[in-house]
């Protein structure tokens, strides 16, 4: 199913007609919006082969005259970046093999270890047949990989061994690049926090702070959750937040839905992480409704500090529209290791946004990245519990409860073929809709103590 495409100037334009807001053209015009930074360096992959030169000691990596296809870059400086990732030119050919990477910090001026990067990432994506995939060109990508501020690199990609005697070894895809990218200096702290309506004019009506255009459409879809340039959404209790079910449900609310939703979590905007909102499609993509939550971890690995996790999601943003191909973020929301709750997806955070997150299943779903890596690292208590108060929030808001099973219809993929019906927990892993990992088995494991809280949170018997 395709999602309805509105339009986000639509979206601005109502908005600002229902606030008591003054857009004085001079000011608009004589205030230059802030325009984030944030830069992607694209470096062509080349084969390599054995060379006295190269660094040696690469794990997994065979130094052999009759080793597997090999390509990469060695060791050089570049232009400062944080976040690396690998893309090739078709979406549909998988990468079989190893990809490391070592980056130099510009902080210590030291060389990493050889890191691996997640290979299997193209279940990350938009459904098959979504409008999403007819409009920009969709690269493979692996996962991005957050190293922190380095100015060198260096990489390798090896394909997959042969067996002995069944296949022959696996052919690298063609047109590999490595991604560096650099998400931008913090953008200044302007704009509301949520909490109020921003300075006034001293006539009693509030002037809104400068902004581009696409900020504005972005920010007006959460009205009136926040006011228009807000940096972030405060928290509701439980009695508050029926509200945001009554505009989520375009003024109606379903009698068996009132009782049961969450108290709303605080929720920084994209404004508040520094979005750069030129980057992704005009318009947003909705859907029906929202049937279940699917919850992911981003594979970028965990050595990041919460004050840099605005950092990581403008970088994970990049890496999605720049070098993937995709329309905007990917995920409808993120939660750091530290248990902040960050818009992801353009839209509206009430509202059923179609995201490209579960491929297959990103109709009348909704999908939750915790930044990091929780494979074999358990994810912190207070990530638990985030996810459980995002959930009961935003699941109560359609009436659903997070302890049940609900159906959705395959969009197609590796795991469940396009146009079956498949019965799912209403918070369910990323695994469960696709052949993947994610989000991990020590985050998986949680899944289950989310249920009941979010559940708990909704008031349920």
């Amino acid at each position: 199913m395709r999602g309805f495409l509105a339009s986000s100037i639509g979206v601005a334009t109502a908005a600002v007609l229902a606030l008591p807001v003054a857009l004085p053209t001079p000011a608009l015009a004589e205030t230059a919006p802030v325009t984030p930074a944030g830069s992607t360096q694209s470096l062509p992959l080349v084969p390599l082969g054995p060379s006295a030169t190269r660094a040696p000691g690469v794990p997994g990596m065979s130094a052999s005259p009759g080793r597997p296809e090999t390509q990469g870059l060695t060791a050089r400086e570049v232009k400062t970046f944080s976040l690396v990732g690998v893309v090739w030119d078709d979406a549909a050919t998988e990468l079989h093999g190893l990809v490391q990477v070592r980056t130099r910090s510009t902080r210590t001026a030291t060389w990493s270890d050889w890191q691996d990067v997640e290979t299997h990432n193209g279940e990350h994506a938009a459904d098959p047949d979504a409008a999403e995939r007819g409009s920009r060109t969709i690269r493979g990508a692996t996962a991005p990989l957050w190293v922190g501020e380095s100015d060198a690199v260096e990489v390798r990609v090896q394909a997959e061994s042969g067996a002995p005697t069944t296949r022959a070894p696996s052919r690298l895809p063609t047109g590999m690049r490595i991604e560096l990218v650099d998400p931008g200096a913090e953008p200044p702290a302007t704009g509301s926090d949520g909490k109020n309506t921003g300075p006034g004019d001293g006539k009693g009506e509030v002037v809104v702070p400068a902004m581009t255009m696409e900020t504005a459409e972005s920010s007006a879809a959460n009205v009136p959750h926040a006011p228009l340039g807000a940096n972030e959404i405060t928290a509701l209790d439980k009695a508050d937040s029926t509200a945001d079910a009554i505009f989520a449900n375009d003024g109606e609310l379903a009698a068996a839905a009132a009782p049961y939703i969450g108290p709303r979590p605080r929720i920084v905007t994209r404004k508040g992480w520094g979005a750069n909102e030129g980057l992704r499609e005009p318009g947003f993509v909705y859907t029906s409704t929202v049937k279940a939550a699917f919850v992911h971890h981003s594979a970028s690995g965990n050595n990041y500090a919460c004050k840099d996790a605005p950092a990581v999601l403008r970088s994970l943003y990049r890496y999605h529209v720049i070098s993937n191909g995709w329309r905007d973020f990917g995920y409808n929301f993120a939660v750091d290791k530290c248990g902040t709750v960050y818009e992801g997806r353009a839209g509206g955070v009430s509202k059923a946004v179609l995201g490209a997150h579960t491929m297959g299943f990103n109709t009348n779903s909704m999908g939750v990245a915790v930044l990091g890596t929780f494979t074999s690292t358990t994810p912190p208590a207070v990530v638990v519990d985030s996810v459980a108060r995002l959930t009961a929030w935003k699941l109560g808001l359609f009436g659903r409860d997070p302890r049940a099973k609900t159906n959705l219809t395959s969009g197609g993929g590796n795991r469940y073929p396009k146009g079956k019906s498949v019965s799912m927990n209403v918070i369910s892993g990323h695994r469960d809709g696709f052949a993947t990992q994610c989000p991990g088995a020590k985050l998986y494991g949680k899944l289950g103590a989310t249920r009941k809280a979010s559940a708990k949170l909704q008031g349920r018997p």
